[in-house]
């Protein structure tokens, strides 16, 4: 018997580091666990079978869970994010860090190629979510810029790190660690977005300490399970003023006496975000209706 974690799955198999030798193990999984659905980062209990395979014989509690990307037990998701090619869109960098909140899953925002574009030209955007509390990472792969910042970002935890395609995930990835060698893209000249160059979600673990998950793009993602009431707490500068409210359940759309609508008119909370937060507001109630 042993303890490791699924660091990736191929063909049919699950390849899990076990905590003692670092030796990677193929295996495959009974078939009372199958109906669990693995997760890349699940730790697992393993037997040794026939023909040198192993079994996974119990799947451990998750700490935490993604459901896209699919990935268990991070410490924190690192969100990239270009400031051209593409351009960001910063209603779906929104999605991004909802689905970290909804996961108790600390995220990070990293803003990259600013070879392309200076990060002054998205100051405004960029200082809403510092003052909301986010951490922020400013980076370029081609020059250099912010990749000490990056690669210390990573030490010691088990991070995520995602974001649409062609924003240069991977090519962050190899400037900081280039034994990783992971395959990169260009952007579409037909559709102006990245092409999916990382097609598998893979635990990669790292010389420091702690491990890498790289995982596919997205251009479009679904909000996570959250009642409407719940929203809010994913939003950290609305969550402060929440209590201030008239009403204790105030949704911060229409009601009187909304202290987070007078801190929007005020200049306090960014605009473009309570635009989001209204938009996903809408979206949630919309299933709520159905």
């Amino acid at each position: 018997m042993g303890v490791g974690q699924v660091v990736r799955f191929h063909g049919g198999f699950y390849y899990v580091m076990l905590q003692e030798s670092g030796e990677i193990q193929e295996c495959f999984c009974r078939g009372r666990l199958i109906k669990k659905r693995l997760l890349v980062g699940d730790y697992v209990v393993t037997r040794e079978a026939a023909a040198g395979k192993c079994t996974i014989e119990e799947v451990l509690p998750r700490r935490t869970e993604l459901i896209r990307p699919p990935v268990a037990n991070v410490d924190q998701s690192i969100i990239v994010f270009a400031l051209q090619d593409p351009k960001p869109n910063f209603q779906l960098l929104d999605r991004f860090l909802l689905i970290s909140a909804a996961a108790s899953i600390e995220p990070v925002i990293c803003f990259n190629k600013t070879d392309l574009v200076s990060a002054a030209a998205y100051s405004k955007q960029i200082d809403a979510y510092n003052g909301a509390g986010y951490r922020i990472l400013v980076t370029s792969a081609k020059t250099g810029e912010g990749l000490e910042g990056f690669r210390v970002a990573l030490i010691r935890r088990v991070t995520v790190v995602a974001g649409p395609s062609g924003v240069g995930k991977s090519t962050l990835l190899n400037a900081i660690l280039p034994g990783l060698k992971l395959k990169t893209g260009e952007i579409s000249k037909k559709t102006g977005k990245g092409r999916h160059i990382t097609r598998l979600v893979e635990l990669l673990p790292l010389q420091d300490g702690g491990a890498v998950v790289d995982t596919p793009g997205f251009t479009q993602l679904n909000l996570p399970v959250l009642t409407a009431a719940m929203l809010a707490n994913c939003f950290p500068e609305i969550s402060q003023l929440s209590g201030e409210c008239r009403f204790n359940d105030c949704l911060h759309k229409s009601e009187p006496d909304c202290a987070v609508r007078k801190a929007v008119d005020e200049g306090r909370i960014a605009a473009f975000r309570y635009r989001h937060y209204q938009n996903f507001l809408a979206e949630i109630l919309e299933k709520e209706r159905r």
